[in-house]
């Protein structure tokens, strides 16, 4: 048996950078979409932070650190926020429970697994305006189906769209329709637990909470993991469902507890046209996003069970 020598190292270096450069030729598409639509857009954005434009003269003029001012002293961006705040704590353990349960219903059945799979993922299918639409109606005060349903059972249902406390549970109602993705991945990772675990369980006698605090839950932590994160994510970003529920028809009647961070963004940057300022406040929002997450990481990854992990 030979050992390689320095020429047949020089020999192999040209195909290596002939790889090299076939495989940066496969993502120059994604690098240049990246470097026009995200990074460019991200560093035009931080310029309009601190900066004011002119829509007429399409000019931007240094304004310093005026926008963040403005931003702390507007009571609205702290109301916004705060509501923000109030669902992603409602909304994401929530999402993690339904999508858990129903996975795990879908992993004990027999047959016709397939059928509910999809079935119940559906939902996640449907555009958002149509389930906006569906909800309207389903979560009216008076005719909607959710409180005549309460009412057979002598129950008074809320006015779950105008009155403040039942705003974002309502919202939350929306959000856990399409709560399938999550339930997807949830199922992946329940199907790659091995059985000899729960065979050893069995013979030692553990019970069905013993066994899924002890064995399925460890087992799929890097998924509830993951899971916890984009579901945070998308809960400091959410817009659509409460944009379509109240604010679709722009008006001043709609409840203060429905103003997301995002809808306001968007209120100052295409309603009202100052475009500094909303560039300030999502920045302010990625700045909150990462150092959540970054608290997050640090410490879900006590907790995360990775297969040939020896701690």
């Amino acid at each position: 048996m030979t050992t390689p020598t320095l020429a047949h190292t020089r020999r192999a270096s040209p195909l290596a950078r002939s790889e090299a450069r076939a495989g940066w030729l496969f993502i120059s598409p994604w690098l240049v979409g990246f470097a026009i639509f995200t990074a460019g857009a991200m560093i035009f954005s931080l310029v309009l932070a601190f900066g004011r434009y002119d829509i007429v003269t399409n000019t931007v003029s240094v304004t310093g650190a005026n926008n963040f001012r403005d931003l702390l002293a507007d009571p609205k961006v702290a109301t916004s926020l705060g509501n923000t705040l109030f669902y992603a704590v409602l909304a994401v353990p929530l999402e993690i429970v339904v999508a858990l349960c129903l996975a795990l219903l879908l992993s004990r059945a027999p047959r016709g697994g397939g059928f509910f799979r999809t079935l119940f993922y559906l939902p996640k299918m449907t555009p958002a305006v149509a389930t906006a639409a569906m909800f309207f109606l389903l979560l009216n005060g008076n005719t909607g189906a959710i409180n005549r349903a309460l009412r057979a059972i002598g129950i008074q249902g809320p006015q779950w769209l105008v009155d403040p406390a039942w705003v974002k549970p309502s919202i939350v109602l929306m959000t856990l329709w399409a709560v399938s993705g999550t339930m997807v991945i949830f199922l992946a990772a329940l199907h790659n637990v091995p059985h000899e675990l729960y065979e050893a369980s069995a013979l030692d006698g553990a019970g069905g909470a013993r066994t899924f605090f002890s064995i399925t839950l460890p087992m799929i932590s890097g998924a509830l993991f993951f899971n916890v994160i984009v579901l945070t994510i998308a809960a400091f970003q959410i817009f659509d469902s409460a944009y379509l529920l109240f604010w679709r028809d722009n008006t001043n009647a709609s409840p203060e507890a429905s103003l997301f961070y995002a809808i306001y963004l968007f209120q100052k940057a295409f309603r009202q046209f100052d475009l500094g300022f909303a560039a300030a406040m999502a920045w302010v929002m990625f700045v909150v996003i990462m150092l959540v997450t970054l608290v997050q990481v640090r410490l879900g990854n006590r907790f995360v069970f990775y297969e040939g992990d020896q701690r």
